[in-house]
């Protein structure tokens, strides 16, 4: 099959890693695949060899919803004729809207992916009324959880597959240490991630718990989390040191792993962790992604969102009941690599079809 990825940009995004990687395995599998992204960026995730990379602009199109959008879609249409791609898989909001609209009329068949909440993703009511109208027209929908799929009508869950993100096997083969230590997360330093929640509800039980609390990533907050962290004398408790090139061997030393965040798609970092058979703790975020990983067996992990006095409890009796995280390894098999590859390849074979 020849296939064409778009995306806006490959930064430094869970969905950006999950579509160089699909675009990577495919093309180890001998079909000719090409990642398009609307512009480049400096530190970008890297594709296969045998991927080929263009962008439709050189920079960022820094103009009006309406201008950007037909600006993007004009280009785009023009490299689908010129192309003529089986199908273009589209991960992203405003992406997939013009991946549909830029294939109108043209042979290729298109493939949309909703990668985050629906209430998040299509935030008010012009993109909620694009997304569930343009979606009619594409030839099949990828959803992450059950709850983002019923976030849309009837008519388009019927076209649409269920498909985790893949898990890289380095986490399935990394030896923990023996000796494990301290509270982990990682995640980008954002409102989403509320990791100030984790830090405040660290801070109530810092006196009786002795491992310390790691926050791997950068963003936006690092200014406010480090002032918090300060105001409530945590420095020598609590750090922050950047974002790590090698997150399997960050986490290999974790006794507890914790996400805190407000929304998710399917949280990759989470499943990293699962993999690694690390004990992990989890708000229970839209769009469901958290407790369709935890199921029944770790459904006592979950926590409400932004509730830091059970988030508190939960962290006191996981650490204290001295958890071993095999059930965290055991339900990690279900996202290993080959298997979701077999998922996307088989879908998308479907729809060519």
């Amino acid at each position: 099959m020849k296939l064409l990825f778009y995306i806006n940009a490959l930064g430094r995004g869970g969905a950006e890693r999950v579509m160089c990687n699909l675009a990577t395995v495919f093309s180890e599998q001998n079909h000719d695949c090409t990642v398009i992204t609307s512009f480049p960026v400096e530190k970008e995730y890297r594709v296969g060899d045998q991927v080929k990379r263009i962008s439709l602009f050189d920079q960022k199109q820094d103009c009006g919803f309406v201008q950007r959008n037909y600006r993007l879609t004009r280009e785009l249409r023009k490299l689908i004729k010129k192309e003529k791609p089986d199908a273009v898989i589209a991960f992203m909001a405003e992406p997939n809207f013009r991946a549909i609209v830029a294939s109108m009329g043209l042979k290729s068949r298109v493939i949309v992916s909703v990668r985050n909440d629906p209430c998040r993703e299509y935030p008010n009511r012009v993109n909620r009324i694009l997304a569930k109208t343009l979606f009619r027209r594409a030839d099949g929908i990828v959803f992450q959880t059950e709850d983002a799929k019923e976030w849309f009508p009837s008519f388009i869950q019927k076209k649409s597959e269920i498909i985790y993100n893949q898990v890289d096997e380095i986490f399935y083969h990394a030896n923990a240490d023996a000796a494990r230590r301290d509270i982990v997360t990682a995640g980008r330093l954002t409102p989403q991630k509320n990791h100030a929640l984790l830090i405040r509800a660290f801070a109530a039980v810092a006196d009786r718990v002795a491992d310390n609390l790691i926050i791997y990533g950068e963003g936006e907050l690092r200014g406010e989390l480090e002032a918090l962290i300060a105001e409530l004398h945590m420095e020598k408790r609590i750090f922050l040191p950047g974002v790590t090139k090698n997150v399997s061997e960050a986490l290999s030393s974790a006794k507890l792993f914790v996400l805190s965040s407000d929304y998710e798609g399917m949280p990759n970092a989470l499943m990293e962790a699962m993999a690694m058979g690390i004990p992990c703790i989890s708000s229970d975020c839209p769009c469901g992604g958290p407790k369709m990983l935890f199921g029944d067996a770790l459904a006592d992990r979950l926590f409400a969102c932004g509730d830091e006095k059970a988030l508190r409890e939960k962290i006191e009796s996981v650490l204290a009941r001295n958890s071993d995280g095999v059930d965290e390894k055991r339900l990690a098999e279900q996202f290993r690599p080959e298997i979701i590859f077999r998922k996307w390849e088989a879908f998308v074979k479907k729809i060519c079809e």
